[in-house]
């Protein structure tokens, strides 16, 4: 289904590393106190650069699924500091 969406041009796939995820995750901690799930890190760490490159007046929903305290652990130990 994801192939049909990309090939009809109904959805864009974009890549986001690792540490470009953790910066979104940090982000959104940071911001607005809401820890997400790595998942969801990816696509605020490229909706948050996207943001920047539209109107102010333009709205932007980034949807969050999962829950991110089931990956604190992770994030603590790839930046190597106490959260």
């Amino acid at each position: 289904e994801h192939s049909f969406y990309k090939e009809t041009g109904r959805a864009t796939y974009v890549p986001v590393t690792d540490d470009q995820a953790l910066e979104g995750f940090r982000l959104l901690c940071r911001t607005e106190g809401i820890i997400p799930a790595l998942e969801s890190a990816h696509a605020i760490y490229y909706g948050a650069n996207l943001a920047a490159t539209l109107p102010e007046v333009q709205l932007m929903v980034i949807n969050l699924s999962g829950r991110g305290d089931k990956d604190l652990e992770i994030v603590r130990q790839t930046i190597g500091t106490e959260l």
